[in-house]
């Protein structure tokens, strides 16, 4: 397997292709529906609270109100920013057993075999599934928060957007890859040395599912296609490994 961000990139549109597939529709479904939900409530709820928000801070009758028209594109993209981590966040962590599902039906129509813990029912995969999203929240948060800093350091906030952004891919491809990976009874830790080991093909991945969870309506099929592609990633690196 090639090392290039383009390759990880590719797996990402081969999940997309394969969501319709015979033997997956009913594997993407819970995942799809899931997704729908969480983002439209989401959506919603930030939407009805900025305006209210933007009142509370800089009231249209104050002597500051002329701010409104500069600070209004910083508070929504605060906004949007706030609104995909907590979607991508509360959606993985509702559906993290029907992903890791999908992830064992996707692995046996590319290999033929079963990973090990593809038998356990989604009652049995609920715990170790959310306590794996938890863990992968602690991780996010611990870093996400001293990048978050660097924006308001002058001079260094130039490059703060980059280094955030090259941090949302490879936290992505961490979030996705852990499907096909803790399927097989890797730990976190193993996980994330097994990702190192093709860092830019991860990186490619998951700037792939970044820009297609901005993307209106693609975005309702991120999870599932990240999954599909995660595990297409997962089967051709154990292949070759």
């Amino acid at each position: 397997m090639k090392n290039t961000p383009l390759t990880g990139f590719n797996h990402l549109l081969q999940g997309m292709k394969m969501l319709m597939q015979p033997g997956l529709r009913k594997y993407t479904l819970v995942p799809l529906a899931i997704n729908f939900v969480v983002f439209i409530v989401i959506g919603w709820i930030g939407y009805a609270q900025f305006g209210g928000l933007l009142n509370s801070l800089l009231p249209e009758e104050s002597w500051l109100s002329f701010l409104r028209w500069i600070l209004w594109p910083l508070f929504a993209l605060s906004l949007l920013l706030v609104t995909f981590y907590t979607f991508t966040t509360i959606a993985n962590l509702i559906a993290a057993p029907f992903n890791s599902r999908l992830s064992a039906k996707v692995e046996e129509l590319l290999t033929g075999n079963r990973p090990p813990d593809s038998r356990l029912t989604i009652r049995q995969l609920i715990l170790p599934t959310i306590l794996s999203e938890l863990r992968k929240l602690s991780y996010f948060l611990i870093r996400a928060l001293p990048l978050l800093l660097l924006f308001l350091i002058p001079g260094v906030n130039l490059i703060a957007p980059f280094l955030w952004l090259l941090f949302s891919a490879w936290f992505l491809s961490i979030e996705y890859a852990d499907y096909p990976m803790g399927n097989h009874g890797l730990t976190f830790q193993s996980q994330h040395q097994r990702l190192k080991s093709f860092r830019m093909t991860a990186l490619g991945f998951g700037g792939g599912v970044t820009l297609l969870m901005m993307v209106p309506l693609l975005n309702f099929v991120a999870m599932p296609a990240a999954v599909i592609g995660a595990t297409r990633l997962w089967c051709e690196h154990n292949r070759e490994a």
